[in-house]
């Protein structure tokens, strides 16, 4: 049994500017915004130990405010996190970051979506994955990550998992983002972005 203090230490959220170099594999010429319009967030997080962490995540500058509002709200109701560090940490491998259960948001990479290829919101830092293998993508047969098939069945609710009128949801919806759980055929329930895309 994980003895869980009675009170956390204050919430933290510390923004950092980025360079080019601080992101090796996850920014390049090309991506549809720069560096300089990007943010490294320093946020406390409470882990599935129910103890207070630092993590990172890399975002839009223009959605500090309202990622500061959604964690500070995750972190008072002590909503689990596994992890979180910037996708570069996984040499900017979105299936390497999911498989190690790490909310991450910053990756420019295109949509994981059938048709035209186009920019995820991620690689705008305009949105975030939390707890992969507890809120797996779904597409038809596939579950990504593969740990994720444990938590296929939405109906058996578990810490850390994304439900529709659950904390982490519902913080996000506060600021006006949208929750991938809700996509049509290919529910992606780690995902939460500004335009809900």
């Amino acid at each position: 049994m994980v003895a869980v203090p009675a009170t956390l230490p204050p919430f933290v959220a510390r923004v950092e500017r980025v360079t080019a170099a601080d992101l090796p594999f996850s920014w390049h010429s090309g991506c549809p915004v720069g560096p300089a319009q990007l943010r490294r967030l320093r946020l406390s997080y409470v882990g599935f130990d129910g103890k207070r962490h630092l993590g990172a995540l890399v975002i839009n500058a223009r959605v500090v405010p309202q990622v500061v509002v959604v964690f500070r709200t995750l972190y008072r109701a002590r909503f689990p996190i596994r992890r979180m560090e910037p996708v570069d940490a996984y040499h900017g491998s979105d299936d390497s970051s999911a498989a190690a259960d790490n909310t991450s948001a910053f990756n420019c990479r295109a949509a994981v979506t059938a048709g035209p290829k186009s920019w995820s919101m991620h690689a705008f830092g305009e949105a975030i994955d939390v707890n992969d293998v507890e809120n797996p993508y779904l597409e038809g047969a596939r579950v990504i990550p593969p740990a994720g098939k444990a938590y296929v069945d939405r109906s058996k609710v578990r810490p850390g998992m994304a439900v529709a009128g659950g904390v982490l949801v519902r913080a996000f919806a506060s600021v006006g983002w949208g929750w991938g759980g809700y996509f049509a055929g290919t529910p992606d329930y780690q995902h939460f972005s500004t335009n809900g895309r």
